[in-house]
């Protein structure tokens, strides 16, 4: 069973690896290499992230259609990131910008789910970019990395 200390532990030991890293398409290339989906760290994170939502400490809050929380804010345990986890199915989610980047972790729920038309892996946003999440194909759960947990909800 995760608790929210293993998993604080779990997100404290990836983002040691990539503190400091400019957030751009060479840290996407190293998480697919390093920590890839059947790797045993995406493996551990996505079970905690199973387990943390079905006991309810995860994706805690609701709007529409969108299960959703910030777990960890940003903070020295996990070297300036903030730790957020939504679960969606077969939506878009609100419009925003990444002042300074973000690493998302993409784990379907259905074998054919997708998330900004990505498959099970890492996708990594760079500073000044903007999208609207969006979720096809399914359920997905999907992890956002946030340096100093910076987010900006905008219009698209």
């Amino acid at each position: 069973m995760a608790t929210v200390d293993r998993f604080q532990q779990l997100l404290s030991d990836l983002s040691r690896e990539i503190a400091g890293k400019q957030l751009d398409e060479s840290l996407e290339v190293f998480l697919n290499r390093d920590f890839p989906p059947g790797g045993e760290t995406f493996d551990n994170i996505r079970a905690a992230c199973e387990a943390g939502i079905a006991a309810g400490w995860l994706c805690d809050r609701e709007a529409g259609g969108l299960r959703f929380g910030r777990v960890i804010k940003p903070g020295p345990a996990t070297h300036g990131f903030s730790v957020d986890v939504v679960l969606m199915r077969e939506c878009v989610g609100p419009h925003h910008a990444h002042p300074r980047g973000e690493i998302d972790m993409i784990m379907p729920v259905d074998p054919g789910a997708r998330f900004d038309d990505r498959p099970e892996g890492w996708l990594v946003y760079s500073d000044t970019t903007a999208h609207s999440p969006t979720v096809t194909g399914g359920e997905a759960i999907v992890l956002y990395l946030l340096p100093e947990g910076a987010i900006e909800f905008t219009r698209p």
